[in-house]
C-alpha cells in the first residue's frame, strides 16, 4: 500500500474536495432545487389549513450528500415546505461540514453564500454556539429535530480483509503490522468531534486502540471517502451512507460494522437553524419543522424507500447510482467480506419510527460528554445549561402537535434513559461524570 505523510494526505483530500466541487456541482452558494420528476406520490400544491402564518416564506437550508439528508430533499421535492407556507425554500448542496459551518456563520442577511439552517452533525450546533467557528465568534444555534438514527458504518480497506476485524477493533493493531503499515496508519472521519469521529473513536478505544496515539484520525468530506480508500490513503473510515455501500459495491473495501451495532438506535444528524433566524421567524421555523417531520414520516415508510432513493440519487442532489443507496435504506446489509448478507436489519436508518425525529436532550448530553472526553470542548463546560440553550425539543413538540402527530408518538420525557453500548458500557445522562470517569482511554 502506498503511504502518505499526514500533510500529503490532507492536501490530497483537499484537492479531491476541489474536484468534487466540479464533479458534483457543489458550491457554498445557493442552488435552487427543481421538482422531482417522480409522480408516484402526490406533490403538495396548496397551503394546508394547519399551516402557520409565516413571517417570511424564504429560507436557505444546507445539506451534505448523505442519505440522512433525505427528509430535507423530500420536503422540497414533494412540495411540503410550500404546503406549510414556506414557498421560497432553497435546499443547497454543501461541499463539506466546514463549509456548512462557515455558511451558517455567514447567514443569509446580505450574504449570497450564507444559509439559515442545515442537515448537520448533531454536535456541530454546540460547537458553533461555543464559538468554534471560522471567525472564532459564537453563532448561537438551535437543534429543532433529529433527522435520523442509525445508518452509518465503519469501513476498512481490503488490505485488512483477512484479519476479519469487525465489531471488535482490538485485532486492528496486529493487522496493521501484518499488512506492513508504517507508523502512521490513518482513519478518516468527516469532522473533528462530529458523530463519525465519535463512533470511530469509541470503536477504537473499546478495542484498546488510542485514537490520539496509535492512529491518526483525519477529516475527509463524505463524497471523497471512497476515492481516498481506492488510492490507499487510509486504513479505515467512518461515514454515513451511501458511501460505505458504494465502497463495497466497487470492491474497494468492506464494512466492519454498522454503527447501530455500537449503539442501537443511536442519534445521528440534526436539523438545526441559526437561533436569530428562529427567534425572528418563529412561525416560519415551525412551518419548516412541520414539513421536515412530514417528510421524515414519508421517508420511513417501506413503500416509499425506492422512490426516496431515486429522488436523492439525482445529479442535483447526490449524483450517486440509486443501487448504492437502496439496499441499506431497506436494511439489507452486504458487509463485503464474505459474511452473509443481512436482510431487513432492525439497525437500518430510521427517520421517524421509535422516536427517531425527537431530539432527546439525553443524547446531546452524551455528545457533549464524549467531546469533553476527547478534549474538543472544555472539561468545565456547563453541559445541562448548554443543552437547554441549544436543544429546542419544545419547538419540535409544538410542530408535531400542529401536524396532528398522535400523542403516543410524542415523547413525554427529554431523556431516553440509560443507554448501553456494545461493550457493556452504560451512559446515565443524569450522571455523565461517572461515565467519563469509567472510560480507560481518553484525553480529558
Amino acid at each position: 500500500m502506498s503511504r502518505l505523510s499526514r500533510r500529503q494526505f490532507i492536501i490530497t483530500a483537499g484537492a479531491a474536495t476541489a474536484g468534487s466541487l466540479l464533479a458534483h456541482g457543489c458550491s457554498s452558494g445557493p442552488t435552487k432545487s427543481a421538482k422531482s420528476a417522480s409522480n408516484s406520490s402526490p406533490v403538495a400544491t396548496s397551503t394546508a389549513a394547519n399551516a402557520p402564518k409565516v413571517e417570511t416564506t424564504t429560507a436557505k437550508l444546507g445539506f451534505i450528500a448523505l442519505t440522512d439528508s433525505a427528509p430535507l430533499i423530500v420536503a422540497q421535492e414533494k412540495g411540503l415546505f410550500a404546503k406549510y407556507g414556506m414557498t421560497d425554500v432553497e435546499v443547497v448542496k454543501q461541499a463539506s461540514w466546514p463549509v456548512t459551518r462557515d455558511n451558517l456563520e455567514l447567514g443569509t442577511a446580505g450574504n449570497a453564500g450564507g444559509i439559515d439552517g442545515a442537515h448537520i452533525l448533531s454536535p456541530m450546533p454546540y460547537f458553533m454556539t461555543l464559538g468554534q467557528t471560522k471567525n472564532k465568534q459564537p453563532v448561537p444555534m438551535y437543534i429543532l429535530a433529529r433527522l435520523n438514527t442509525n445508518g452509518q458504518a465503519i469501513s476498512v480497506a481490503n488490505t485488512y480483509k483477512d484479519s476479519k476485524v469487525g465489531l471488535d477493533s482490538k485485532g486492528l493493531k496486529e493487522a496493521f503490522t501484518k499488512a506492513g503499515a508504517k507508523s502512521d496508519p490513518k482513519a478518516a472521519i468527516t469532522y473533528p468531534g462530529g458523530t463519525h469521529d465519535l463512533w470511530m473513536r469509541y470503536w477504537l478505544a473499546a478495542g484498546g486502540i488510542d485514537p490520539n496515539k496509535d492512529i491518526s484520525t483525519v477529516p475527509v468530506p463524505p463524497p471523497q471517502m471512497v476515492a481516498n480508500m481506492k488510492t490507499g490513503n487510509m486504513e479505515a473510515f467512518c461515514v454515513g451512507e451511501p458511501w460505505n455501500a458504494q465502497l463495497v459495491n466497487q470492491g474497494q473495501g468492506y464494512t466492519a460494522l454498522v454503527t447501530g451495532e455500537l449503539w442501537k438506535d443511536h442519534p445521528e444528524k440534526a436539523f438545526a437553524m441559526r437561533a436569530d433566524w428562529v427567534d425572528k421567524n418563529p412561525n416560519s421555523a415551525k412551518a419548516l419543522l412541520m414539513a421536515v417531520q412530514e417528510a421524515q414520516q414519508w421517508c420511513d415508510k417501506a413503500e416509499n424507500k425506492e422512490e426516496m432513493c431515486q429522488i436523492v440519487s439525482q445529479a442535483k442532489w447526490f449524483k450517486v447510482p440509486a443501487k448504492d443507496i437502496i439496499e441499506r435504506s431497506k436494511g439489507n446489509i452486504d458487509y463485503g467480506d464474505g459474511r452473509p448478507v443481512v436482510q431487513n436489519s432492525p439497525l437500518l436508518m430510521k427517520f421517524w419510527s421509535d422516536n427517531a425525529s425527537y431530539p432527546y436532550k439525553s443524547h446531546d448530553t452524551w455528545f457533549l460528554t464524549e467531546n469533553i472526553r476527547w478534549g474538543n470542548i472544555p472539561a468545565d463546560t456547563k453541559v445541562k445549561e448548554l443543552v437547554d440553550k441549544v436543544n429546542r425539543e419544545d419547538l419540535w413538540k409544538e410542530a408535531a402537535k400542529a401536524l396532528g402527530v398522535p400523542a403516543s408518538e410524542i415523547p413525554t420525557s427529554t431523556s431516553r434513559g440509560i443507554e448501553t453500548f456494545f461493550d457493556g458500557v452504560k451512559f446515565d445522562p443524569e450522571k455523565p461524570e461517572e461515565y467519563l470517569k469509567s472510560l480507560k482511554i481518553k484525553k480529558a
